[in-house]
């Protein structure tokens, strides 16, 4: 499903930042 494809890469970008900015989390 199309959601599932946004769900995964919202994630994804999200994991990105955690490990890019850690200090704003």
């Amino acid at each position: 499903m199309i959601a599932m494809g946004i769900i995964a890469i919202a994630l994804l970008v999200y994991l990105g930042f955690v490990l890019v900015k850690p200090e704003k989390f």
